[in-house]
């Protein structure tokens, strides 16, 4: 049995032309390719961090070695775990979200196929800028978290530390369009009959990843854009010498930076909660629980960033705060071992190399836990922070979670995106490889912390037992560069030759597997009926379909509307920004200081007259929006037309306030009021320009009768926008002029 065709969506794949596949690869908008190419073009980059990481290591190797220059050494580090985390974990995951969220539900693609090649093109265009450095004469050297004040003017000269700032906004902004799109997709665009409490493991944990993305990347993204200005412009968000906090950096990045060990390895637990049932023959156990602490761990990971900076002196009660916090996150992501445990428990196991890496998943990403959960204890802490038991703890995480994760997964799924099977042979090989040197180098690392070697450093003394440490740690990451190689030669052979696969080689449980390996370019003729979490199941085993003898709670058919979803997500993203650009204006104004301040140099009446216009085009936005739901043309355009005009005025506002300031002698490098009021209002403005933009383009559209009452939704989702543009400036004309939490 099976449910009418799906509507496809408005931007269909293109086929190939006669100026050859290469150019329809570039022009795609299939959701397959577009993943594809993301998992192609993270590989490329996944041997330029590897090549990175060898050389660091062979830096290593010995003590007193020359091999590298001291600032040499200090570049490869930061280009390792700048590529490493942006450029290949993030977008390699991605990649596998891209291709198989859309069958997983049903789906014909995502649901913006032209937002979704714009993400895409956002990462190679961001890699070229992060490794066009090396053309400037070095490479950044200030590590991967670029703590200031080392990454700041006085300390830092270099146009690659720009170039640095500038390449991550790029892949900040790609990696937010791509989440909203993942949203988008799996809250709009399931199939009839699936549920989100139906929705395969896969399919939830990249949905939690989606919105850990759109709420973590904003705060690393406001913090980039605040170091540019102390940059370019001269500000001093973080140059202690002039009253600017390198403290405020560290707290904006781990905000940032917490969530992103969580953003990198929650799809990795989907593809674990993918591959263990199907290989066990079992479902998940404790399917709820499993996606349930997945939402729990979401929220968790916003109140524990500054456990990375308990050597920092927080005080006490921080310390005990964030301690307890690290604990607690621990419980949800511990548990999930039981979880898989128990479903291998009792099953009728087929060790395939996909499921030979979902076990080593579990040994390795136990002990990168449980070095974890020591961090949490303070004095700890305090005794092996900046040391190599740091470095093996977060790579026994993201090795032997995020990576073994994604090799199980490339086994799994490689006959679905091919048609070809890879040779379980080889996959041994590889398996082995990388389970040696993950252990040989991290390993060494864990006792090297604790020996006292301290990380970021480009040689050492012949202290005793570390050179033989080093050693075992550089023929591990030979090993898995090795293991590497044979993934890949095993790719190559396969793709020529390999075994042709079949739909469902595996037998596999979820709606990819009902389709044909490779998909068409539709995903799916006819969409199965989906009554269960495992649909496939039924529909190959009918007499023992899972609806028959365990109900989950049934799909009621309704959808969002995209573009109001779309909108909402958008809005979520941009709050987190905002809220980070007016701490800063809190922090750095909350005392008196010298020199100009808002209550000299801001005037508060003139600027209030001006905040009335642009709080009554919200009024004026809702007229237009009642006059085109009912459908009356004339009325629209004349309420959209006076939007535009008391927007325009708003800003002619504000120009006026700036030239004012910028006469008087106040501009952004003056002080820290100068710096905070024209960032804060700054992008304020460009975001009130941007609305301008939009509601100019639909009013075009109005314009020539091309806008109808048919698309009040997006009109209502370019409204959601407006509103929050005007919200955000009650807030700032609360905290700036009128002197609230100052």
């Amino acid at each position: 049995m099976s449910l009418p065709l799906v509507e496809s969506n408005e931007a269909k794949v293109q086929q190939p032309t006669a100026l050859g596949p290469l150019l329809a690869w570039v022009s795609s908008v299939d959701h397959k390719q577009i993943g594809i190419m993301y998992i192609c073009t993270a590989t490329i980059f996944l041997a330029i961090g590897g090549l990175e990481a060898l050389l660091i290591r062979f830096q290593l190797l010995v003590p007193k070695n020359d091999f590298l220059s001291p600032d040499f050494f200090n570049q490869m580090f930061t280009m390792h775990g700048t590529t490493m985390v942006f450029l290949v974990g993030m977008p390699v995951l991605v990649g596998f979200a891209n291709y198989f969220v859309p069958l997983m539900i049903g789906a014909r693609d995502v649901a913006f196929p032209r937002l979704n090649a714009m993400s895409f093109w956002l990462l190679p265009m961001g890699g070229i800028l992060l490794y066009f450095s090396f053309f400037t004469g070095a490479a950044p050297s200030a590590g991967w978290f670029s703590y200031a004040p080392l990454s700041t003017r006085p300390y830092n000269l270099m146009v690659a530390q720009d170039y640095w700032i500038i390449g991550l906004l790029c892949l900040g902004v790609g990696s937010v369009a791509a989440a909203i799109n993942i949203i988008v997709t799996v809250l709009t665009l399931r199939a009839p009959g699936m549920s989100l409490q139906r929705v395969p493991l896969f399919v939830w944990m990249s949905l939690m990843t989606a919105i850990l993305t759109v709420l973590a990347l904003p705060a690393l993204n406001a913090a980039l854009a605040m170091l540019l200005i102390d940059r370019f412009l001269g500000a001093a968000f973080f140059q202690p010498e002039r009253g600017g906090s390198a403290v405020l950096w560290q707290h904006f990045f781990w905000v940032f930076g917490h969530p992103e060990v969580y953003i990198l390895i929650l799809p990795a637990f989907g593809m674990i909660s993918e591959v263990i049932p199907t290989f066990s023959r079992k479902p998940i156990y404790g399917y709820a629980f499993v996606a349930g602490s997945s939402a729990v761990i979401v929220l968790l990971s916003y109140g524990v960033w500054a456990h990375h900076m308990f050597a920092v002196g927080l005080g006490m009660g921080a310390d005990i705060f964030f301690a307890v916090g690290t604990l607690l996150i621990a419980l949800p992501t511990g548990v999930k071992i039981f979880n898989w445990t128990a479903t291998m428990w009792g099953g009728s196991i087929h060790l395939t190399v996909a499921m030979q890496f979902a076990v080593a998943f579990l040994l390795e990403f136990v002990i990168g836990g449980l070095t974890g959960v020591m961090f949490a204890a303070v004095p700890i802490d305090w005794q092996l922070t900046d040391t190599y038991f740091v470095v093996g703890h977060f790579h026994y995480v993201l090795i032997g979670g995020t990576v073994f994760g994604l090799f199980s997964a490339t086994y799994y799924w490689f006959p679905k995106m091919t048609g070809r099977m890879l040779s379980e042979r080889l996959g041994r090989w590889q398996l082995w490889l990388w389970v040696f040197g993950l252990n040989a180098t991290f390993m060494s690392q864990h006792f090297l912390g604790v020996m006292g070697m301290p990380r970021r450093v480009y040689t050492y003394d012949d202290n005793p037992g570390w050179m033989i440490l080093n050693m075992i740690a550089t023929a591990g990451a030979v090993a898995m560069a090795t293991g590497t190689l044979v993934l890949l030669w095993n790719i190559a052979i396969s793709l020529r030759s390999g075994q042709v696969a079949g739909n469902n080689p595996w037998n596999g449980f979820t709606l990819e597997w009902a389709t044909t390996s490779p998909p068409p370019v539709e995903n799916f003729e006819t969409i199965p009926e989906v009554k269960s979490r495992r649909p496939v199941w039924d529909i190959d085993q009918p007499e023992h379909a899972d609806w028959k003898s365990e109900k989950t709670p049934s799909d009621n058919g309704r959808r969002p509307n995209k573009a109001m979803v779309c909108a909402w997500t958008f809005i979520a993203s941009e709050a987190v920004f905002f809220l980070l650009l007016l701490v800063s204006y809190v922090v750095f104004n909350s005392q008196a200081s010298d020199g100009p301040n808002s209550s000299t140099a801001l005037d508060a009446t003139r600027t209030g007259a001006f905040t009335v216009c642009l709080l009554l085009s919200s009024v004026t936005f809702w007229f237009a929006e009642r006059a085109l739901k009912a459908n009356k043309s004339k009325h629209f355009r004349g309420w959209l037309g006076l939007t535009i005009g008391l927007g325009t005025v708003f800003m002619l506002g504000q120009a006026w306030e700036y030239t004012g300031l910028i006469q008087s002698g106040i501009t952004v490098d003056l002080n820290l009021f100068a710096a905070t009021f024209f960032t804060v209002t700054g992008f304020h403005g460009l975001h009130v320009t941007a609305g301008l933009i939009a509601l100019s383009i639909l009013l075009a559209l109005a314009m020539n009768d091309s806008f109808s009452s048919k698309r009040h939704k997006v009109f209502g989702a370019v409204g959601v926008y407006w509103h929050f543009v005007d919200v955000v400036w009650i807030i700032v004309f609360l905290i700036v002029y009128m002197g609230y939490l100052q």
